[in-house]
């Protein structure tokens, strides 16, 4: 194995950017076809970059990881390196924050879905179609 220096390896890998969240996704597309639940778009240029929106209700879909979105009930932090990780999901949720009231200020309904809750998708649907029904006025 090639021996690197720490700062180019630090320099490499901060220019590794992630392709979304690929498994969550697919399981929220699978819920939602499974439900029959149709008007949705992927990968669509928005503020913020939700995973899924539905353009006519003006709905912006996030499923947020646990880990890296701050879950108050499953992120669990590594035991090493604690001076990174805490700013570092802290500074998610603030973004995540953001994100939300500037969608919400453009006049979108945002709809946040915890990783964990994509096990209960009957809630997810419910959920999904109140906030669609709500138009840009769901919580």
């Amino acid at each position: 194995m090639l021996d690197v220096a720490k700062s180019k390896r630090s320099q490499v890998m901060g220019s590794v950017r992630s392709k979304g969240n690929k498994t969550t996704e697919l399981k929220l597309m699978s819920i939602l076809r499974a439900n029959s639940i149709t008007g949705w778009r992927r990968h669509q240029p928005l503020y913020g970059h939700p995973d899924f929106i539905f353009r006519v209700q003006r709905l912006a879909v996030f499923v947020d990881g646990c880990f890296w979105h701050g879950c108050r009930w499953h992120c669990r932090l590594p035991k090493t390196r604690r001076r990174y990780w805490i700013p570092k999901i802290a500074r998610n949720m603030r973004r995540d924050r953001a994100v939300t009231k500037t969608l919400r200020e453009k006049g979108w309904g945002v709809l946040r879905i915890w990783e964990h809750s994509l096990h209960m998708p009957y809630r997810i649907v419910l959920r999904l179609r109140k906030s669609l029904a709500l138009g840009n006025r769901c919580d």
